[in-house]
């Protein structure tokens, strides 16, 4: 049965003025140019396009919060790098969480949760799939779901992880599901945070757009474009400047010389989030779930393939939300109001509150 909480989360008055004769209002004029030229490098300065940073397709010129190591897999005669963080608990363990990234980042923007909850005994693993972050970025690379779990398991096996909390956010969502589907044994408990891929796209009749068109638009990103997407799709229009960063880390790959390989990468990736869907799989999720949905979410593959009225049935992630829990067996529901796709970035303390409720307690009880 599902559980589910809520959380609820200048008059102008206009006077006739008397006209200046026309020698204040020729001083007034002159005065307020003088202000408008002693401004304009500033405005000049807002106005410019942000710099892009050049960090390599392997964020090679990025600092990651933790420690940076890499796992090998191999595949077809060659050795893939799979690079992951692995923090230490503070003080004596309780258990290990492993935290999955979404599409369009990478495991550094799990820092705080992680910090928070190393210092509550958790282990915290924290991969950057093949194809993402500091990751080998193969273009013969058969990328799947199922693949990129069993190298999830394969990294937790080499750490002596034989069971975990298991975190996905975006599209770690759906690997996250995968994951507890294909590993049950392993997986103690799952936590869904805005996972994309809670409807079918295909089933909804969003076209199949191909790899060369994905690749087309992966080739036009910017730091402009990058910016503009993260700004409208995720935080409705609402910037800070702690979002930055969110958006360099993309920008700064596009920069590189070899950043066609990544954009291959990127095409093959959309392709499988569109190709793979797990959704019709959740009733077999054994694990206790919890479901974190920011209600502001819109976030669906394909809208601008669509006509109006299919677009704007697409995303409804309040409804999403609701139609999983139910179909998850042993299924909490959280909904944030006010909050997009990225609640642990957005709305950190509303995030964090019910999460650490259901991994240190029971999940019946979970606060909002």
């Amino acid at each position: 049965m599902d559980q589910v909480i809520r959380e609820k989360a200048v008059s102008v008055s206009v006077e006739r003025v008397e006209p200046l004769p026309r020698a204040y209002g020729l001083f007034f004029m002159l005065v307020l140019t003088v202000i408008a030229l002693l401004q304009r490098p500033a405005l000049a300065e807002e106005a410019a396009p942000s710099q892009t940073p050049d960090y390599g397709i392997e964020l090679q010129g990025f600092t990651y919060p933790f420690e940076v190591h890499a796992h090998s897999i191999e595949y077809a005669g060659n050795t893939l790098k799979m690079a992951y963080m692995d923090v230490p608990p503070a003080g004596d363990p309780v258990g290990t969480v492993v935290l999955l990234h979404g599409k369009n980042f990478n495991g550094a923007y799990w820092e705080r949760t992680a910090r928070d909850l190393s210092a509550r005994g958790y282990r915290v693993v924290i991969p950057d799939q093949i194809g993402f972050g500091k990751s080998s970025k193969p273009t013969g690379y058969q990328f799947s779901f199922t693949g990129l779990a069993a190298n999830t398991r394969s990294l937790l096996d080499t750490l002596g992880v034989d069971h975990a909390t298991v975190v996905g956010h975006s599209m770690g969502g759906m690997l996250a599901s995968r994951f507890a589907l294909m590993y049950p044994d392993v997986t103690d408990r799952l936590v869904l945070v805005n996972p994309i891929g809670l409807e079918d796209w295909a089933q909804k009749g969003v076209p199949y757009r191909g790899l060369q068109r994905w690749y087309e638009r992966e080739m036009k990103a910017s730091v402009e474009s990058i910016k503009r997407y993260q700004l409208n799709s995720y935080y409705d229009g609402k910037w800070k400047p702690e979002y930055q960063p969110w958006v360099d880390v993309l920008a700064g790959m596009t920069t590189a010389d070899d950043y066609p390989q990544l954009a291959r990468v990127q095409a093959q990736t959309y392709d499988m989030i569109y190709t793979q869907p797990v959704v019709h799989e959740f009733p077999r999720i054994k694990a206790s779930t919890l479901l974190v949905i920011g209600q502001r979410d819109r976030t669906a593959l394909g809208k601008d393939l669509v006509g109006a009225e299919l677009k704007s049935e697409l995303g409804d992630y309040p409804q999403l939300g609701r139609t999983a829990a139910a179909a998850i067996p042993n299924a909490t529901l959280v909904e944030l109001d006010d909050v997009g796709h990225l609640p642990h970035i957005e709305a950190y303390d509303r995030f964090i509150t019910p999460f650490l409720d259901f991994l240190e307690g029971s999940p019946n009880n979970v606060s909002p």
